[in-house]
């Protein structure tokens, strides 16, 4: 079937399909986690606009199936609208008398690979949460391949981005899944944490989707990631969203993805492991190249496919000699086993985490500068939870009752959400600083389950140092510190019973050092 000239002034779209479709390709190359997303859903879908959360959080009322576009009006909108502009746009093309325009080309395909991943969104979204060893075969593929052709398949046409039915499918599926394990991993409700999302989302896709499409897909694996933050921010996490979202080919022969993308995420803690179990770890060793080296060992570069990823934790602690060694397997792809000469192939790539500043390490003299700098292309800085509270004090609430929920299950996980954050307000405080970020939450809510009860280990920062000084120098008795604390308990609780219960004592007893304090204030 040729392309012949067209009899509609209006060429392959009328006017009104061509501002959906200009804002549904906008749309389409949007990094989903901005607001951005927001206005270009309300200018494609006009009075059918429903207004929506301005980022995409995970709702701490629903279950992980929050995520489908059952729950998000715009997304069917926009779906259905664009089945009905694309398969209008496809029956003109036999009436077409000119070529349309290249732009006109570039947001039809945009407009059905939308369609193909509105249709398709519940069984990729099913397989993304799939974890079996090796994939299997998709009884649905050749479904996928016509529909595909039937949309795409037009004589003579070339279109802006060549694909494959086999390589879209890959791309759509990685989308799918990048969006599901951005939005599982990386919680948090406040515009802080939404940017995080949106910074982990840049870093799989980059911040042009359509050269990702066309090329950069293929080349991501040799672009390091380091993820900086403080201790227990969710680096790890960070690592896992975008090491479970790699790019994973798909092999149509077979009718299956080629890896599992499960199976190829590897987190190795460094700080954990002296200098020659650590590089028998990540180099592997051969046998008799050491005492106790029984047998040949395949080290985690090796085991790293061209799908895969391995995680750094701690990159920071690495021991000099072991720098050189990496820099090598990153810069020339190449690695030796432990007592081997033969050079093996690194294919997968590296996400590196450190709470240490790296460029004062490097000054230091503690960390190589080639190696710090091959590190440091594509970087992501994880807040700490008193960053992502300064921005909304809601935060607070809503990841008590995500990790609640994900702690005591959907039952039982709101009750273990109030007993939390009534335990906080009395006996910790709003402006507790959490020194332990995320990971700190995530305690305190486990030993309120287990305990019904959270004792920080760490002093909170923001009460420490000068109010220590100050609290030695004023020569207060005990007895003194005992009415003046009782007192200002009562006041900042307002009431004895509630004081009580924030220090774990009797009301009486409150009540006589609170009212002492009142008379004889120190």
């Amino acid at each position: 079937m040729g392309v012949r000239k067209t009899l509609r002034p209006q060429g392959l779209l009328t006017a009104s399909e061509r501002r959906f479709a200009e804002a549904l390709s906008e749309l389409s190359a949007t990094n989903p986690f901005l607001e951005r997303r927001i206005r270009l859903e309300r200018e494609a879908l006009g009075e059918e606009f429903s207004e929506p959360l301005s980022y995409w959080v995970p709702d701490a009322g629903a279950t992980e199936l929050h995520e489908s576009r059952l729950q998000r009006p715009n997304l069917e909108a926009l779906g259905q609208r664009a089945e009905r502009v694309v398969l209008a746009a496809r029956g003109r093309f036999a009436r077409l008398r000119h070529t349309p325009s290249a732009r006109e080309l570039q947001v039809y395909q945009d407009a059905c690979l939308y369609v193909l991943l509105y249709r398709y969104d519940a069984r990729l979204f099913e397989l993304s949460r799939e974890v079996a060893a090796r994939p299997k075969p998709l009884g649905w593929y050749p479904e996928f391949v016509r529909e595909y052709e039937a949309l795409l398949n037009i004589d003579e046409v070339r279109w802006p981005v060549q694909l494959e039915p086999d390589t879209a499918l890959a791309l759509l599926f990685q989308l799918r899944r990048a969006f599901h394990y951005i939005f599982r991993y990386i919680l948090g409700s406040s515009p802080v944490s939404a940017h995080l999302r949106a910074e982990t989302w840049t870093s799989i896709f980059t911040h042009d989707l359509r050269r990702y499409q066309t090329s950069s897909f293929r080349r991501m694996h040799d672009i390091v990631t380091l993820v900086t933050g403080p201790t227990g921010s969710g680096k790890e996490l960070v690592a896992q969203a975008i090491g479970l979202s790699r790019y994973v080919p798909f092999d149509p022969k077979r009718k299956a993805f080629a890896d599992s993308f499960a199976e190829q995420y590897h987190a190795l803690h460094l700080a954990a492991l002296p200098v020659a179990l650590l590089e028998s770890e990540l180099f592997g060793h051969r046998r008799g190249a050491f005492t106790g080296a029984v047998e040949d060992r395949v080290g985690w570069l090796e085991a790293c496919g061209p799908s895969g990823t391995i995680f750094l934790d701690e990159v920071g602690e690495l021991p000099h000699e072991v720098q050189v060694k990496l820099l090598r397997a990153i810069h020339a792809r190449t690695f030796n086993r432990l007592g081997e000469s033969a050079p093996r192939a690194f294919l997968g790539k590296v996400v590196a985490a450190t709470h240490r500043d790296l460029a004062h390490e490097v000054r230091a003299g503690r960390f190589r500068a080639d190696l710090y700098y091959r590190l440091s292309a594509d970087q992501i800085r994880t807040p700490s939870l008193q960053a992502r509270l300064a921005s909304d004090p809601e935060e607070l609430g809503n990841l008590v009752r995500l990790i609640s929920r994900r702690v005591a299950g959907d039952d039982s996980g709101e009750q273990l959400a109030d007993e939390t954050l009534g335990f906080v307000r009395e006996r910790l405080g709003v402006d507790y600083a959490w020194p332990g970020n995320i990971r700190e939450l995530e305690q305190c809510v486990r030993s309120v389950l287990v305990r019904g009860r959270y004792e920080p280990a760490l002093p909170d920062p923001a009460r420490s140092g000068t109010f220590d000084q100050e609290l030695v120098a004023s020569g207060w008795s005990l007895a003194d510190l005992e009415r003046h604390y009782a007192r200002l308990m009562v006041e900042h609780t307002g009431s004895y019973s509630a004081a009580a219960r924030r220090l774990g004592v009797d009301r009486r007893t409150l009540k006589l050092h609170a009212d002492a304090g009142r008379s004889q204030s120190p």
